[in-house]
């Protein structure tokens, strides 16, 4: 018997048509995929779409893909994530359960202040739960107060699907991101399939988590490259687990190191490196940081290289890119409000220009949170005009 892992689909979350369209892509060949192989079920461990209620032509190819596992009897188990979770119940995973194209085993009840859950038994007579995840880790809570010994008690194949960090197996570049220990899961299932974490790992062969199944940013395309899956075989209660990567397109990244250099040097020399290389049909990154010696970033001429390129799709990070005159300011360590009044003060004393009230008025609306069921599009939007107010532009 074999079955399929998927995880953190993100479906609808790129802004860049192309890149949106890879990953439909991507989602919809790992599906064919999992046909293909034969596998008895699928398992989605979280963030099927980037925003609990997508748009009307995201949920329709999701909902055709979908259909072709309804088709050939394949069935599809699915938990929310922190993207697709909502505090108002309102989620188009409902939808797509009642429609019969998943089940979602992460509904949960509390009773006499514990929470339980049930177990749905697939057709093989695997026996399948799990919990769903929610943003900043808040799903915590659900573990501490779980009926671990209900579930420990159960017996034959089981699988714990969960869309968390854990402290075991969270890589070292990701200390930042909200995770606990292993400690708190039930103990003595089979397989526990993960999702959260956009990076392949496995403990074991029992604690998996399979990854995006592409990209979801700048820096995860340079990082992954491509997203993937996993297929896992049972063979009595051994599992042999096979990682399908998905490769739709190279992903060429490209770094320029702009320290001591002018805008204009730094623009030579960019186009000096894409004529170097082969861009064609390939996602390119261009990353470009460094103190410049003169000049600002904006003298960089990025929209007349992009029109030079032959490529599939640009992408700039010019995030730690700066001009001389806004070198890293030396902070020292406190609270967040302290670090950042001294961040502007120092600011300021260089900057005659900016007054105290706009730095803070764009503080203020650049930390707002996108809305839920709010596109990216449309949060973007509400935010640039946002900061139009405030500059008076």
């Amino acid at each position: 018997m074999k079955f399929a892992h998927l995880a953190d689909c993100h479906l609808g979350g790129w802004r860049e048509d192309k890149l949106k369209k890879l990953n439909m892509q991507a989602f919809k060949q790992a599906i064919e995929t999992c046909i293909k192989e034969n596998t008895a079920f699928v398992l989605i461990s979280g963030d099927l779409f980037d925003i609990a209620l997508p748009s009307i032509d995201i949920l329709k190819e999701a909902t055709d893909i979908l259909m072709k596992l309804k088709r050939k009897n394949i069935s599809c188990y699915i938990i929310a994530g922190s993207h697709d979770f909502s505090v108002s119940g309102k989620t188009m995973l409902d939808v797509l359960e009642k429609a019969g194209l998943v089940i979602d085993v992460g509904k949960m009840e509390i009773d006499d202040e514990k929470l339980k859950l049930k177990f749905t038994e697939d057709k093989t007579g695997v026996k399948i739960t799990g919990l769903l995840g929610r943003k900043r880790g808040l799903e915590k809570s659900y573990y501490d107060i779980l009926n671990k010994e209900e579930l420990e008690k159960e017996d034959g194949f089981k699988i714990f699907m969960f869309h968390s960090a854990v402290d075991e197996l969270k890589p070292k570049d990701l200390n930042e991101v909200e995770s606990y220990s292993t400690k708190l899961f039930p103990r003595g299932f089979n397989y526990y399939a993960g999702g959260h974490l956009h990076c392949v790992v496995e403990k074991d062969k029992k604690f998996v988590y399979p990854g995006a199944t592409f990209p979801n940013n700048f820096a995860e395309l340079d990082k992954e490259k491509n997203g993937g899956f996993y297929i896992i075989e049972v063979k009595e209660k051994d599992l042999d687990l096979k990682y399908i990567p998905i490769i739709l397109k190279d992903v060429l990244s490209i770094k320029i190191d702009a320290t001591n250099k002018s805008s204009e040097v730094v623009e030579n020399e960019i186009k000096k490196r894409l004529n170097e290389e082969e861009t064609k049909d390939k996602i390119l990154l261009l990353n470009v940081s460094g103190v410049l010696s003169s000049g600002k970033p904006s003298d960089i001429n990025f929209k007349g290289i992009l029109e030079e390129v032959n490529s599939y799709c640009f992408l700039k990070n010019t995030n730690k890119l700066i001009p001389k005159e806004i070198e890293e300011l030396s902070i020292k360590s406190g609270n967040t409000e302290d670090i950042e009044n001294e961040t502007i003060k120092e600011f300021l004393e260089k900057d005659k220009f900016t007054e105290l009230r706009i730095v803070e008025s764009l503080l203020n609306n650049l930390s707002i949170e996108k809305g839920e069921g709010e596109k990216n599009d449309d949060f973007e939007d509400r935010v640039v005009k946002e900061v139009n107010k405030i500059l008076k532009i």
